[in-house]
């Protein structure tokens, strides 16, 4: 059987694709591939001047690539609104939107709108982006929304009586939370478009055990040597983490519903795969339940 590598992905000019936190680790990899195949992308992030870094290097190894910085903040809702409204104004369709961005264990924090800080922007930032930017990809055919999740799921639950962190704040619990929160979403998600009739599909994936940023605990400063040893030899270079996204975004036999990871044992490295995850861990009343949850923490309530 022949891996799936980013060689496989097809000519992609005229696709507009918006992509969160793509300033280094997998995010940055995969926007780099998406704009070497010609993609009209967009890197939304929190430092924009650590995203126009980014935009040079990936025009540097691509001169003619497409490649536009615009501000996001996953952390504060207004920005979040703002930025969806900018782009709703700005463009007329979106063919994928990338959910990517997030923090893993930092030590605990709130984001502007007082939601614990993995939780408010892994999940409920995405969350309500994603709505805001709905009509945009259901007025594009054939869209697709990809979720980016973890094997840290797994072992999570979701605390409804102590999302903001108050009755007592464990790092690694929180982050296990945000992660599954993101794979329910995107079930549910994918559940809503097809009763809905639309084109549009939502496709979650995990990059397995990868050596990013994200294990900075939040603060965005390069992990020390000693840990950057310790996770090549357990992980994965970040090129190689972007494939389940990169295959999440384009491969197109996918219909949606589809949870993409790495092939080798545990789905910790490897090629990416269509993995088993999803009927282990989604519920229906659970991912419901998240749903109306979130519209009422974020106050929005989607179109489908």
């Amino acid at each position: 059987m022949n891996k799936w590598t980013s060689d496989r992905i097809g000519e992609l000019k005229g696709k507009r694709i918006i992509i969160t936190g793509a300033t280094h680790g997998i995010g940055y990899e995969a926007a780099e591939k998406l704009a070497s195949k010609g993609a009209d992308l967009i890197i939304a992030v929190r430092n924009t001047e650590k995203g126009e870094k980014a935009a040079g290097k990936i025009r540097h190894k691509n001169p003619s690539a497409a490649v536009t910085v615009m501000h996001l903040d996953l952390a504060d809702l207004d920005v979040v609104m703002q930025f969806a409204a900018d782009c709703t104004a700005r463009f007329d369709r979106l063919d994928v939107l990338i959910n990517n961005a997030g923090v893993m264990v930092p030590p605990y924090g709130r984001t502007k709108n007082g939601f614990e800080l993995q939780f408010g922007t892994n999940h409920l930032g995405h969350f309500a982006l994603t709505a805001h930017l709905l009509p945009l990809l259901m007025n594009t055919p054939l869209s697709r929304i990809v979720t980016i999740s973890s094997i840290a799921a797994r072992r999570a639950k979701i605390r409804f009586d102590n999302l903001d962190g108050s009755k007592g704040y464990n790092p690694m619990i929180f982050y296990r939370q945000s992660k599954l929160s993101n794979l329910l979403f995107a079930m549910e998600l994918q559940n809503r478009l097809e009763r809905a009739g639309s084109s549009t599909i939502s496709v979650a994936c995990h990059p397995g055990i990868s050596v990013t940023n994200l294990l900075s605990r939040g603060t965005g400063k390069e992990m020390g040597w000693v840990m950057k040893t310790l996770m090549r030899i357990v992980a994965q270079p970040a090129s190689r983490g972007a494939l389940p996204t990169l295959y999440a975004a384009t491969h197109p036999d996918l219909h949606g519903g589809e949870y993409i990871g790495p092939d080798g044992p545990g789905n910790t490295k490897g090629y990416p795969v269509l993995t088993n995850d999803p009927a282990r861990l989604y519920k229906a009343d659970l991912a419901v339940r998240l749903w109306e949850t979130s519209e009422t923490l974020t106050g929005v309530r989607y179109s489908v």
